[in-house]
């Protein structure tokens, strides 16, 4: 990994199953980043996000979920726990990935780098709850910061404008 990291593809991340993820392996495809939770309210937003990858993953769109237990500590169980309760409650096929933190020196250097690439409300760099999400364009930088009360069908102009954007790095 470069010492600063300037687009998505110099991460890595470890699946929901413990695999290590080279987020390079996704060059030339439009991301959305999602930190979820089991037990929240947001939670039927995974519904949203599976029409979305059902609906755009052949155009070459990759929603990757991101646990976190950060916020009310809603979601506790295990990484299989986890994987478990979306693919059987909402039918999660997109790519799940462990549990990380979102916040503070000890979050994932992914999540480090998103919030600091597109800061929220006011300018903060730190994710307020669950269901944050991040549009990465295609040359692996941020495009837009989404707050959790935005439902994944109204991200949807925003994702086909980052697919029909021509991949300038590929």
């Amino acid at each position: 990994m470069a010492n600063t990291p300037t687009r998505i593809f110099d991460f890595e991340a470890l699946s929901i199953d413990g695999k290590p993820a080279q987020l390079a392996s996704q060059r030339g495809k439009v991301m959305l980043i999602v930190n979820t939770a089991s037990a929240c309210g947001f939670t039927p937003q995974f519904g949203g996000l599976e029409e979305l990858w059902k609906a755009y993953a052949d155009k070459g769109l990759v929603v990757m979920g991101f646990p976190s237990n950060e916020f009310g500590g809603q979601d506790p169980g295990a990484d299989s726990e986890i994987a478990s309760f979306c693919q059987i409650n909402y039918g999660v096929s997109f790519p799940m990935m462990g549990k990380v933190k979102v916040n503070g020196a000890e979050a994932h250097p992914l999540w480090q780098w998103l919030t600091k690439e597109a800061p929220g409300l006011l300018g903060s760099k730190s994710v307020k709850w669950n269901f944050t999400k991040f549009l990465i364009g295609r040359d692996g930088k941020v495009i837009k910061r989404y707050a959790p009360t935005d439902k994944p069908e109204s991200l949807k102009s925003d994702i086909e404008a980052a697919l029909a954007a021509k991949d300038t790095i590929h």
